[in-house]
């Protein structure tokens, strides 16, 4: 018999799961309460254009290779992509830049240029460290549907040794790369990925060092932005023969004996289903918003366990005074104390570390004029607590604006800004007050403690960015995956 799923939300790891499942032959119907699918591949406008207002930095394109040749397809035939030279640009309040490159001997010869002999030395070994622990870790934690620390020494083996030698014996993220760069900007600079998972890097572990495996094999601009992307699964997923209905919240899971049934939607239709994948944040089961019938489906999330939120900026604007690359940052003096703010203090950096995505910069040297720009400014998950007062966020915008000028960047406080601040987030991704990224990844065991693809719950299942094996829009392709695979096999699905 075909077997009927739902899928509540249409974000890359619902997507993902639709194309899998439609094509095993399972009869997929995804509901997504926005007008677009997409999820946190968003996209507002301004005079310029479109600009994106979520994830900007596309990597580990194996992934999405996979996922399309999975269903007889080629992810060049549906995205247009072009690879990005430089991966990133850096700047300091010192004045000093550095940027990485795609190519990695033009990477070392700028950190020489930018730190000396030494330094170079120390980013070649990095990078290897790098490799060593995404080829570690990719398989039993990444790829496996329920991940154990007790497996992962197992599927590690003798190799282990090895691993632990390059994980350091500092745990957190920030101590590791203060061990291993003796320059205090090189650590500053990767010490930042903890913030692409929305941790603090002194409270993340180092095991995060391999993000740089990740981006340097290889960054990339895709032609209309992640929602490009994101509409290219759903179209095709569409072709196989899902439904993707957009502008159709879900008030809530059905359950009948114990077991997910179906959802009933808010204006009174219900949808029957054989299994339902929850593409939205865990948190917002644990906190009654589908019902109480599936709360202990995944774990509360209290305010001090939230993940970083933000405060973004989409305009059109003429930048001047810096060279801007498509991903630029520039960062703050004091970083811990940039983070003391934000996970201590709870209260937005007084002195923050700002991302500036341009994103026409991707197609040419030239970019046209005003043109498309996003900034991110991180910020505690507190948006619960209600929106922030004119004041708040005349303060805000002075210290994000007065952090680019002082490194030179001359750009007025857009009249005609789209802002997202935490608040707006919290009412976009219900359950999360604002939390970007699901539960923070603080601590050794963090991965372990994310919820995984299978709930309590019979018949209902996690994929998206808070569920494993975490934010980014890679991970979200593979939890995708995994859900399909986990529904798969539990309903007899070929």
């Amino acid at each position: 018999m075909e077997k009927r799923v739902v899928i509540v939300g249409a974000g890359i790891g619902g997507l993902s799961a639709a194309l899998h499942l439609a094509d095993s032959g399972c009869r997929v119907t995804v509901l997504e309460a926005q007008d677009v699918v997409g999820g946190k591949a968003r996209r507002l406008p301004s005079d310029a254009g479109p600009v994106d207002a979520g994830p900007t930095v596309f990597t580990m394109r194996p992934v999405f290779e996979e996922l399309f040749d999975a269903v007889g397809a080629r992810l060049e035939d549906h995205v247009d992509l072009s690879p990005a030279e430089i991966l990133a640009r850096h700047f300091w309040p010192d004045g000093s830049r550095l940027d990485l490159m795609a190519d990695m001997a033009a990477s070392e010869a700028e950190v020489e240029a930018f730190a000396g002999s030494k330094a170079a030395d120390e980013f070649r070994a990095f990078t290897r460290r790098a490799r060593l622990l995404f080829d570690a870790f990719e398989g039993p934690v990444m790829r496996d549907p329920k991940p154990t620390p007790l497996g992962v020494a197992a599927a590690l083996g003798t190799g282990g040794a090895k691993v632990l030698a390059a994980l350091g014996v500092r745990p957190s993220l920030a101590g590791a790369l203060d061990a291993q760069f003796s320059d205090p900007r090189l650590a500053q600079l990767f010490q930042r990925y903890s913030t692409y998972v929305g941790g603090s890097p002194w409270l993340s572990p180092a095991v995060l060092i391999l993000i740089w495996r990740a981006e340097s094999a290889g960054v990339w601009h895709i032609d209309g932005g992640m929602a490009a992307l994101a509409r290219a699964i759903g179209d095709l997923a569409e072709t196989l023969g899902a439904a993707l209905r957009t502008g159709t919240p879900v008030r809530s899971l059905v359950v009948t004996n114990g077991r997910v049934t179906g959802v009933d939607l808010a204006d009174g239709e219900r949808v029957d289903a054989d299994a339902v994948l929850f593409n939205g944040d865990p948190s917002a089961l644990s906190a009654g918003l589908l019902g109480p019938s599936v709360e202990a489906a995944a774990p509360q999330l209290e305010r001090p366990g939230r993940s970083l939120s933000a405060w973004v900026w989409t305009f059109a604007g003429a930048p001047q005074g810096v060279d801007l690359a498509s991903h630029t940052v520039f960062f703050s003096a004091d970083y811990r104390a940039e983070f003391d703010d934000l996970f201590g203090a709870r209260r937005l950096p007084r002195d923050p570390t700002v991302y500036v995505f341009a994103q026409d910069r991707a197609t040419g040297p030239t970019p046209p004029s005003p043109e498309r720009l996003m900034m991110i400014m991180n910020a505690p998950a507190d948006g619960d607590r209600g929106a922030p007062t004119k004041e708040e966020m005349a303060a805000c915008e002075t210290r994000v604006f007065g952090r680019l000028a002082a490194s030179g960047l001359r750009l007025e406080p857009p009249g005609a800004a789209a802002i997202t601040h935490p608040a707006e987030f919290a009412n976009l991704f219900p359950g999360t007050g604002g939390a970007i990224y699901g539960a923070a990844p603080h601590g050794m065991l963090a991965t372990f403690r994310r919820p995984m693809t299978r709930t309590k719950v019979p018949g209902l299942y996690l994929a998206g960015g808070g569920a494993h094996p975490g934010p980014g829009v890679a991970m979200s392709c593979l939890s995708g995956r995994l859900a399909a695979a986990a529904i798969g096999e539990d309903l007899g699905s070929t």
